[in-house]
Order: structure tokens, then sequence, then C-alpha cells
């Protein structure tokens, strides 16, 4: 395995880009890919995907915007036959908690024969911070459609954590482990920590989902990100994924990392500082 480059499909993805950097600094060669790298990887052009996998023996391989969207089955599909096809060998597979369409692109992955491993995902605590809602944190009011459900949300530094060992570990192939922090909270209650933490008002407001997705029409947002948190939020988000696991200590040996403690690292690195931000646009 080491002396083929292992193969990472979002290369700037929140997860891929951790992946590749733990993997860089323990010595493998990577060929972290996206569309806009050389050679290129583009889930909807099959035709970059031969060169991207030639020569490797590993993956790991995340969909976007999400594996529970309906064209990820058949990509995925595709993609396992053609790796099987020209000799990869292990695949490990980002997914999400309580899904099922994610569900049914893992099984793809599990009945193909190759060596892989699965990691089922809890929301992103980084969320917070490196996507969609790092904005209302910014103006002081993050405005969603969810009320008093909880969710054990993970800090993605774990979930790169475990796709290298999944990556680089015999031993653990062939195994799914479901990830998640080990503290479920409602957003309100995310939000209070963090409030708490900064030292500055941040309010949360549950909104209509319907009202909700109307905003992100206005702003322009892609329809397949409005379809999949319409689905998340109204389908997903209802209680199944409620409790924690122990995927992390599972595949790791440790706990996973509390909320808290991925919202004291956000804060230094200045990641919620206004200022901060405005540097770096």
């Amino acid at each position: 395995m080491q002396q083929s480059p292992m193969l990472i499909i979002g290369k700037n993805g929140k997860t891929g880009a951790r992946v590749n950097q733990r993997l860089q600094a323990f010595g493998y060669e990577t060929r972290a890919l996206s569309r806009s790298t050389t050679p290129s990887f583009d889930w909807d052009n099959p035709a970059t995907w031969l060169a991207a996998i030639e020569g490797t023996r590993a993956a790991y391989i995340t969909y976007q915007p999400d594996l529970a969207v309906p064209q990820a089955l058949p990509a995925v599909q595709k993609f396992v036959d053609l790796a099987t096809a020209v000799g990869l060998e292990h695949i490990v597979l980002l997914s999400g908690r309580g899904e099922e369409g994610a569900q049914r692109a893992e099984q793809v992955l599990m009945d193909s024969g190759l060596s892989w491993n699965i990691v089922r995902s809890s929301w992103f605590a980084q969320n917070f911070s490196e996507s969609f809602m790092l904005e209302g944190i910014l103006a002081g009011e993050l405005v969603l459609p969810a009320g008093d459900e909880v969710e054990p949300f993970i800090d993605i530094d774990d979930i790169a954590d475990v796709a290298v060992a999944a990556l680089t570990k015999s031993e653990l192939r062939n195994k799914l482990f479901e990830v998640t922090g080990p503290r479920a909270l409602t957003f309100a209650q995310c939000i209070r920590e963090i409030s708490e933490a900064l030292g500055k008002p941040v309010e949360y407001t549950q909104v209509p989902v319907d009202a909700y997705i109307d905003a992100l029409q206005e702003q322009g947002v892609s329809q397949d990100l409005q379809w999949l948190l319409r689905h998340l939020f109204t389908e997903v988000f209802d209680g199944r994924n409620r409790a924690p696991t122990t995927g992390v200590e599972q595949a790791l040996g440790r706990p996973a990392t509390d909320f808290r403690t991925y919202v004291q690292k956000t804060i230094e690195s200045g990641s919620w500082n206004p200022l901060a931000q405005g540097k770096s646009a």
C-alpha cells in the first residue's frame, strides 16, 4: 500500500483536507483530487475518474454534497465498478447516519468484493465554523429549522483520524465505524455554549423549514444543497440519530472529542473572530 499513492476524493473538503494532511505527515504519498486539480476528479464527469484511480491501491472518498442525494447511488456504483476493474484494493467511504440513500451506497461498497471501511458520521461540529452556519454565528444569530431534537455533533478531526486509521491499519478493514461526539445537544444548546465561550451574545432562532429553504433559494444556494437540507431537517433530524456511539473509540482507542473542546479549539483558531474573517477574505 505504501508504494502507491493514496487517493483522496475531495481534496478541498472539510474531511478530505484533513485526511490528506495527516497521511502526508505520516509519510504516505497521496493523490488528493477535486474538480480543480490536475488530474481532476468530478463526480458529474465520469470521464475524469480513470486517470484519478489508476496507480492507486487505497482511497478515501466523499460524495458531494452528500450520499443521501438520489444521484449518489448510481455514481458510487459506477465508481466502485471502475475501481474494481483497474485494481483498487481498499476504499474508505464517508457516510451519514440515519440516511437511507447513504446506506444503499454503503451496501454497494460492502458487496463489491473490495476491502472496505465505512465511516458513518453524525453532524459535523465544524458546520458551525467552516460551513453554512458560520455566517449566522458571526452575525450574532443562527437561524435554522431545528427545534428541540438533539444531535451528538462530531469534531471532524476525529473523522479524519478514524479515516486515516482505516486506510493504514489492516486489522481495521471491513468494518463500519459509526462515529459521533460523546454528548447530544440541541442547536440552541450548541449556540449557548459557543456564546458563553466567546463572551458575546449569539442567539438561536427556529424558523419553519419552508421559510428557511425560501431564504436559501434567494441566496442562490444550489438545488442539491437545498434538497439535502430539507431532507435532513424534515426526515433525518427526527430523533433517529440522537444516541451517541463509540465508533471513534472502537477505531482509535480513545474517546471522541467533546463539543466544548471543539469550541475552545475553534476560538483559538480565530474562525469566529470577525476581524480575522475580514483579513482572510
